[in-house]
């Protein structure tokens, strides 16, 4: 990657009209602003369908997109809804903060009004039968046709979802949940018009992912989008492909993935995502692996692969277990899956999230890839010991963050961290104000070697842990922070278009 820099700023982050951010107008002038401010990224969280807690990371689909990016406003536009019907909505009444419940409550009764009043609609209104929409109507099948191999399955489980009152699909009627051939074909047929709800949905966000994606392209603004190495257990996924992952006969998980107990945790982790059958995957040649990166690389310019070192070395847990305390290390498919990718795909842009902590062969994985990792300010100044995240120890193929969408802000971690490793920042960094901590450091990055910077949007902001977007390993108050409209200045992008020009990132 060139010497560039970029913002790390979640969709849901974006202010709006609608409770959330979606790919509305203010995306839109949040690339102008990028442009206006230097920058060659926009660094987004996963735009996958987020379940219970909220978590882009937790996706009933890997393939499918959130319907909450949506902009009603296109929909009114269309003539699908009214703004009265729209505005009619209860979203929240917080500018600041999401309120996911009342957004959730608001907006699909939203969509489902703006596909029964669309061309789409399984049985459309006479006004929308017309010739005019032929062409509407054909780009939706040609979509479906495209995309047939995930979306039929992730629609039919959405809407048996809906069927059995949203609980998981373990909770299903037997035939359903095991998929039996029977079972499949009446509930296709019994819920004809909830699939097809949901397959527009899709065929929305795409359309509107993609006239987003373009403008910012056009801007000289690249996407960096990110994809979780697991996929959720409740997810249409493991459902329909229930032989990629350690289930037993019954569907129910034989152990699931996490983090060992540490310094921060000491339990561990349990996620509960099933464990990839890294044997089975092989006698495919990663097929499925394949075909997920394609996809991210249809959305993304850029594509960062979460929890890298589960390529190498994974933790798996007994399926039961209330903690992580009793996992195992297990080796995973290393170099070969990547060979595979690269046979296939040709040379694409991957970031490898490789934070934490790192054994040589998870090092030696990362550089035998050629993928650039990740160095993050925050985990570089424990005074105990020499830490390879000082970024005098950088290379070039790497890319420098303040922090990520997992850590504090940088304002919140000066003023959090132990008064040691905060006078030894103050001296590495050569801060003198603290009023403009965040800039600091900011700074400290960008002076880097590192190919790439990639900041935060709050560090810009100057703000402190009241704009954090996730704690791990905690329920409740994460997902949830959005930026002020006001925010954009043309004064802060001047400020940090000379910063880029400065550090030779433009």
């Amino acid at each position: 990657m060139e010497r560039k820099c970029g913002v790390l700023l979640p969709v849901t982050s974006l202010p709006s009209a609608y409770g959330i951010g979606s790919f509305s107008k203010e995306a839109y002038e949040f690339v102008d602003f990028l442009a206006e401010a230097g920058q060659t990224y926009w660094q987004i969280l996963p735009l996958g369908q987020t379940g219970y807690g909220d978590s882009p990371y937790q996706s009933f689909s890997t393939f499918a997109g959130n319907p909450y990016f949506i902009d009603p406003e296109k929909l009114i536009a269309a003539g699908y809804i009214t703004k009265e019907e729209a505005d009619a909505g209860d979203f929240g009444d917080n500018d600041r903060y999401i309120d996911y419940d009342k957004v959730y409550a608001a907006r699909y009764p939203l969509l489902r009004k703006a596909y029964h009043n669309s061309p789409f609609a399984l049985e459309p209104l006479p006004v929308w039968r017309g010739g005019a929409y032929d062409a509407d109507r054909e780009a939706f099948a040609a979509f479906l046709r495209e995309n047939g191999e995930w979306l039929s399955d992730y629609a039919l489980y959405c809407a048996v979802k809906d069927h059995f009152g949203s609980v998981s699909f373990m909770e299903w009627d037997e035939d359903i949940r095991l998929r039996k051939p029977e079972a499949m074909e009446r509930y296709t047929g019994e819920l004809a018009d909830e699939i097809r709800f949901y397959e527009f949905l899709q065929f929305l966000f795409v359309r509107h992912w993609k006239e987003l994606k373009n403008y910012a392209n056009g801007k000289g603004i690249k996407i960096i989008g990110d994809i979780p190495i697991y996929v959720a257990f409740d997810s249409a996924d493991t459902w329909s492909h229930p032989e990629l992952f350690c289930l037993d006969e019954k569907g129910f998980p034989t152990k699931v993935a996490g983090c060992p107990p540490d310094g921060f945790s000491a339990t561990g982790q349990l996620w509960g995502n099933p464990i990839y059958r890294w044997d089975y995957h092989k006698k495919t040649g990663y097929e499925w692996w394949i075909k997920r990166i394609e996809y991210c690389f249809r959305l993304y310019d850029v594509l960062r692969i979460d929890h890298f070192r589960g390529f190498d070395e994974y933790y798996a847990i007994p399926y039961g277990h209330t903690t992580a305390e009793l996992g195992r290390w297990e080796k995973g498919p290393g170099y070969d899956l990547f060979v595979k990718i690269r046979e296939a795909l040709g040379e694409r842009k991957i970031i490898a999230e490789d934070l934490g902590y790192m054994t040589e062969s998870v090092s030696e994985l990362v550089k035998k890839t050629g993928y650039p990792g990740m160095k993050v300010l925050q985990f570089a100044f424990d005074s105990r010991e020499e830490s390879d995240y000082l970024p005098h120890n950088y290379q070039r193929n790497c890319v420098v963050y303040t922090g990520t969408h997992d850590n504090e802000t940088m304002k919140g971690w000066y003023e959090n961290v132990n008064e040691t490793d905060r006078l030894f920042a103050k001296r590495y960094i050569g801060i003198t104000d603290e009023r403009n901590v965040s800039w600091d450091f900011i700074r400290a990055a960008f002076v880097s070697v590192a190919d790439t910077a990639i900041i935060p949007m709050q560090d810009y902001l100057k703000l402190g842990d009241e704009a954090r977007i996730n704690t791990p390993s905690t329920l409740g108050g994460n997902w949830e922070w959005r930026m002020d409209r006001g925010s954009l200045t043309e004064e802060l992008a001047g400020q940090m278009c000379i910063l880029a020009k400065t550090y030779g990132r433009i």
